[in-house]
């Protein structure tokens, strides 16, 4: 197993800062590299990190860029992730190393970056799930769904994430668990790797104390993330056709929302302006683009009833501000 000392933060943004500043936190020697001079002298100012001349010498590269195409914030694009793979291939010298990507990414990009690593470094998938306004109560260290290229990927990614000898991987058909002590017992459980190997490893080893569920396949850690942000984008959408409903049938929507949420099972979002921001359209289109071939019917629909609801509050706005403009 690797040994995890010196840690290269890629991609120093929204999601990267926060990271590397918690791993930092953790005890880790923390470098930090960003296409971005300006976002480079700000971690090293606010944070104090090191700044990354090359890729060689780390034991683990944390992948934080952004999948969004260059031209275009709302529409998707693995190629920087990919840029940056490929750059680790050419100049990493410790083999076995651990690249860990936690940018929103399609179903395959992780195997696609393992491909490009020649196979001679441990690719994880953990998507991350923070989320700037509620920092403290969704920072960094909630918990993760990790998956890995091949299991001793996997193993090592927990390892670095987690470090507790409480985690075993298991395996039951085609599914990998979280257990604890005593697990191992069951009778239709295979142990992938067990406690007593992780101990062995994690006696002198640092670690993000993060809780991690393990899934069987990359594939799927790399679908959670698109599928958390469509079902938020269908959510929203749906709040913004109740809205429009309510305008169009003579019903106060703030009470009709009111009423239907005292049901605990019940939760209408407030719609506001339309879904914005660029992560929640731009990963509900990875989701549509990644599934073949069947297509999302609801999550398609979803986004014409938005385009729907930005027009409507739009003349809304339009009429507020010079009604007499509008006619009758």
């Amino acid at each position: 197993m690797p040994k995890f000392d010196n840690v290269i933060v890629i991609g120093l943004g929204q999601l990267g800062l926060p990271v590397a500043k918690y791993v930092k936190e953790k005890g880790f020697e923390v470098y930090g590299f960003d296409a971005s001079i300006q976002a480079i002298e700000r971690a090293e100012r606010t944070i104090g990190i090191k700044r990354a001349v090359d890729f060689r010498e780390f034991d683990v590269y944390i992948i934080c860029i952004s999948t969004h195409a260059f031209e275009d914030i709302f529409s998707p694009s693995i190629e920087g992730v990919l840029s940056i793979a490929d750059r680790i291939s050419k100049e990493a010298k410790k083999n076995g190393a651990l690249v860990a990507i936690e940018s929103t990414i399609p179903r395959g990009t992780s195997k696609k970056v393992f491909d490009i690593l020649s196979h001679r470094l441990h690719v994880v998938h953990t998507p991350h799930r923070w989320y700037a306004p509620e920092e403290k109560e969704h920072g960094v260290n909630q918990l993760r769904v990790i998956g890995g290229v091949c299991e001793c990927c996997l193993e090592a990614g927990i390892l670095f994430y987690s470090g507790r000898d409480d985690v075993i991987s298991t395996r039951t058909t085609d599914s990998i668990y979280t257990g604890i002590t005593g697990l191992e017992s069951n009778s239709n459980v295979n142990v992938i790797f067990g406690k007593d190997n992780i101990k062995n490893n994690i006696s002198n080893q640092k670690s993000l104390d993060i809780p991690m569920h393990p899934v069987s396949k990359v594939e799927i850690a790399e679908t959670t993330k698109i599928v958390e942000n469509a079902h938020r984008y269908l959510q929203i959408a749906f709040a913004e056709e109740l809205y429009l409903y309510c305008q169009a049938n003579n019903i106060n929507f703030p009470e009709l929302r009111d009423a239907l949420n005292t049901k605990w099972n019940v939760e209408i979002l407030e719609p506001r302006n339309g879904i914005g921001g660029h992560c929640l359209p731009k990963d509900t289109k990875m989701f549509l683009q990644s599934s073949n071939p069947r297509k999302s019917t609801i999550v398609t629909a979803a986004m014409e009833v938005d385009a729907s609801y930005k027009q409507f509050r739009s003349a809304e706005l339009l009429k507020d501000v010079n009604p007499s403009n509008i006619t009758e």
